[in-house]
């Protein structure tokens, strides 16, 4: 059944895409293990702000990226009606005032939230100014006059803010410590990946974004070249945590960066054999090889949270 003529519910969780959600929390969830590498202790508090406020958040960007985009994605539905998954507004699932209205909300939930931690958690001065720095980076990525995401900066715009501000608010709710050589150590290759998702995000769009005036890496120089950017980041990404480690004196610990290449190794396979068939308006396999990516750069990432902290939990260091 089309979403369009679901449930109200059913049409809301669709317009919230949850699937895509790892994309955020990935790195929130890191964020907050670094954070407890830093202070030695778990705060359960700030792990509720910190994850509260990356999933809120995402709902925020998700439903106002689909307002800012409605014109674009419209334009793609009507060169390609069959391919691809429905649009938000494009298809009427839901109305554009109430996806602006409902992102707004989240983003003001989001800075609550913020708020709420800055207010009840001891030593967090400045959460809520970080906050509104992480939802502002949206309005700089789609909404005039800026919209980045436009002018080819788009893609160093979500790296930054889905591998740097979201992983260091969520480390900086979880220990108060603005600076950390955790942080230093960690976010280079999550950011390396976070960029990596960002470059492919534009290759089932390629066509209809060249003709919607949109400069993304993908209209700029190809989908070969696009492909070949994602997948050198990501590789970068495992290099920067292992180059980490080695540099580190061993305060970095090893074990938990083999791990998480170990669980890249099988994505990564996958990655590279759905790569030369994921060429323009090859809408079902660049979907598996966005897929592949993505298992990389979640897999990974939660793969060094969960083992340094059951490091931190067995008393490494």
């Amino acid at each position: 059944m089309h979403p369009a003529f679901a449930s109200p519910l059913r049409r809301w969780l669709y317009a919230v895409k949850p699937a895509s959600w790892p994309k955020v929390l990935a790195p929130a969830i890191l964020g907050q293990v670094l954070g407890y590498m830093s202070s030695g202790t778990f705060h359960v508090g700030a792990a509720v702000v910190g994850l509260a406020f990356a999933v809120f958040a995402t709902v925020y960007v998700v439903l106002l990226n689909d307002w800012f985009d409605a014109d674009v994605d419209a334009l793609k539905r009507r060169m390609f009606p069959e391919a691809g998954s429905p649009k938000t507004i494009p298809d009427a699932i839901l109305p554009a005032e109430s996806v602006l209205l409902a992102g707004a909300g989240f983003g003001v939930m989001a800075l609550a939230v913020a708020l709420c931690g800055e207010l009840f958690l001891p030593g967090r001065p400045g959460l809520m100014l970080a906050a509104c720095v992480g939802l502002g980076l949206l309005l700089v990525y789609s909404a005039p006059p800026l919209r980045l995401n436009d002018r080819g900066a788009g893609e160093f715009v979500e790296a930054f803010g889905v591998g740097v501000v979201v992983p260091w608010l969520c480390a900086y709710a979880q220990s108060g410590q603005a600076v950390s050589d955790w942080y230093v150590w960690a976010l280079p290759g999550l950011a390396l990946l976070a960029f990596a998702s960002a470059a492919a995000s534009g290759l089932s769009d390629e066509e209809s974004d060249r003709r919607g005036g949109k400069a993304t890496l993908t209209t700029m120089y190809g989908n070969r070249a696009a492909r070949r950017v994602a997948e050198s980041s990501a590789f970068a990404g495992l290099i920067a945590w292992m180059f980490a480690a080695r540099t580190s004196g061993g305060e970095f610990p090893l074990i938990p960066v083999q791990l998480a290449v170990l669980a890249a190794a099988l994505p990564w396979r996958a990655l590279t054999r759905e790569s030369p068939h994921a060429l323009t308006n090859c809408f079902k396999a660049q979907g598996r090889y966005k897929t592949a990516l993505h298992r990389l750069i979640w897999g990974s990432s939660l793969a060094l949270a969960l083992a340094l902290a059951l490091l931190r939990c067995v008393g490494w260091t």
